[in-house]
């Protein structure tokens, strides 16, 4: 899974996909996941990273991750390659 080349981020989580003018806002926590996508982590590393950093279960993390992929793979802003 790769970040579509066509889908641009702002340092402050705004994000446009110049192919469709679509545009989207992501929480720090969304831009900071799609940098580790950016840096070639998989989901196992994230999840790893996250629940070190972060107060939370793994069920949850894992959940909610999956869940923000999907999302992403929904706007195309991530595409299986």
């Amino acid at each position: 899974m790769k970040i579509n080349k066509k889908v641009a981020f702002s340092e402050t989580g705004f994000v446009y996909d110049t192919s469709t003018g679509d545009s989207y806002s992501l929480n720090p926590i969304g831009l900071e996941i799609i940098e580790y996508l950016r840096k070639g982590k998989d989901l196992d590393d994230i999840i790893k990273i996250l629940l070190e950093k972060y107060e939370v279960s793994k069920t949850v993390l894992e959940k909610s991750l999956n869940d923000f992929i999907s999302s992403l793979r929904t706007f195309k802003i991530l595409i299986d390659e």
